[in-house]
This record gives C-alpha cells, structure tokens and sequence, in this order.
C-alpha cells in the first residue's frame, strides 16, 4: 500500500504517518516546508505543489490524505487560496495520477447555512471534492489534542507565564478527540470500503467546558486562571496579527458546535481514549 499525505509538517500529518509508517504503509509525504521523515516515507518539498514535481512520484497511490490548511488568514495567505484553490490543485494530481480515493479534513460546525469565512471556504472545498467523483471520505475534526497540538502548546505557554487566560466566561464546550484515536481512524478510511462518500464528524465522546478542561490540563501546576473580557480579546484578535487567537478561532471556540460522535463510532468500530483520563494522567505535558 502507498498513500500520499499533503500538508506533511502539520500536527495531524506527522501523527497519521508516525502511524502509517509504524503499519508498513509506504508513504510520500508533501510539504512546502521541509521536514523531518519516518521509515518507509519519501518526502517532496514544494510552495505550489506544481504538477510537474509531483505527478509522477505519487502515480497510483492508493489514496491520498489532504491535510492542508490554516486557521488565521492575512493579506498573502487568505482561506480562498488554500482552502479552495489548492484543493482544486489537489483534485487535480490525484485524477492525473490515478489515485482513486481522497480523504480530506474539513471542520466542525461547517455546513451550507454558515456565515463564518473559514467554514465558507472548507464547505467549498467539501463540495468540490464531492464533485469530483473521486472516493471520497470528509471529516469535521473537533479539537484533535495530542503532545504538540497547537492549543496543548498554547496552553503549556500560559502555565509558563503561571496564569492561563480565559476568553470570556470559558462555559462554551469543547469535543476534543484523542489523536492517536485520529490516526487509527483516517487508517480505517482508507482500508475499509463502508467510509466510501461519507461526511463525519471527527469528535470525542465527551463533551467539556473550555474551563473546565483548562483546569484539569493544569491540575498540580499552581497556575492561576483568568477570565478576560471577551470583547477585549476580539479587538487584540483583530488588530494584533501575534496574538493568541485569530477572529475565526474565536469563533470556533465560542461557536458550541456539536459532532454526531455516536455515528463516528458505529463507522470507526473501536475503543476511543478518554480525554478526562489523558487529562489526569498529564500525558500532554
């Protein structure tokens, strides 16, 4: 077996080939910044992911992984131009390389009744995977934590300063799923045919208050835990391109989306880790 992952250097993608790698799966991992490869990977740098580079290396892959994306938009990196644009890029490598199957990673909370800009360019991106009769399998990831996820670093640079700071009242609720539990998933997508042109949301069991999971990921560190004025949070957001949370992630956070986890485990068929138990047991540390 042979799989492409583009977006190779993100968090899930060095997760899921970790994984794959550690199964004998044959991988060409695609990148525009360079990175650090496993067993069994041939890796491709590119910025434009042009056709010409790539074609011919991945031809007949047994499916393809997109993970590219991004969770703040500027004047030269906006959600169009990755979002949509380079998926239509991608569409293309996997028709003109024969690779017949496409998983995607898209968002939870997108649907065709959003007004929010990131999830308009992930519900684009769906659509155009679902048009192009390639196989296809989407997910709505939650909040996907591991070691080195960006909120688990987010939140272990706040203990380090001895406060973390709460983005007003903090009882809108997470769904966060495990990303060990991601990787087995986006593995049985590949392999098993009842994933084939289904949308799922990607989500844990349980469902957790913003606060509450910050206290329980900062148990035993005597970290002092702030709210801050919401408002105040969104005008730094707005006008402060280092700050710690984008507009849209505050959208996301604040948003209450819930995923049909139910319907994810009848597909998925296994056991799922308790977030409360990583939690407690401080492996993200």
């Amino acid at each position: 077996m042979q799989i492409v992952v583009t977006g190779a250097s993100g968090f899930i993608a060095k997760n899921v080939r970790k994984f794959l790698s550690d199964n004998n799966v044959k991988l060409i991992s695609i990148s525009r910044k360079d990175f650090k490869k496993f067993p069994n990977e041939t890796k491709i740098i590119t910025k434009k992911y042009d056709e010409k580079n790539i074609v011919t290396k991945i031809k007949n892959s047994n499916a393809l992984i997109h993970l590219i994306g991004i969770g703040k938009q500027n004047i030269d990196i906006d959600y169009n131009l990755i979002h949509i644009e380079l998926t239509k890029k991608i569409i293309n490598l996997c028709k003109k390389s024969k690779i017949k199957k496409i998983i995607y990673t898209s968002g939870l909370g997108v649907s065709k009744n959003t007004t929010l800009g990131y999830f308009i360019s992930k519900y684009n991106a769906e659509k155009q995977i679902i048009n192009s009769k390639l196989d296809y399998t989407i997910f709505r990831p939650s909040y996907v934590v591991g070691k080195n996820d960006h909120f688990t670093k987010y939140l272990k640079k706040q203990i380090m300063k001895g406060q973390i700071e709460i983005p007003g009242s903090g009882n809108y609720s997470l769904q966060p799923i495990y990303i060990d539990d991601v990787s087995q998933i986006i593995f049985n997508s590949i392999i098993q045919n009842k994933f084939r042109n289904k949308i799922l949301d990607l989500v844990g069991s349980q469902s957790i208050t913003f606060e509450k999971y910050v206290k329980e990921f900062s148990a035993g560190t005597n970290t002092k835990i702030k709210k801050i004025n919401l408002e105040n949070v969104y005008n730094k957001a707005m006008s402060d391109p280092h700050s710690d949370f984008g507009v849209d992630d505050l959208n996301l956070l604040i948003g209450n989306f819930k995923g049909n986890f139910n319907k994810l485990k009848i597909f998925a068929d296994m056991e799922f880790t308790s977030i409360q138990k990583i939690l407690k047991s401080g492996s993200l540390f």
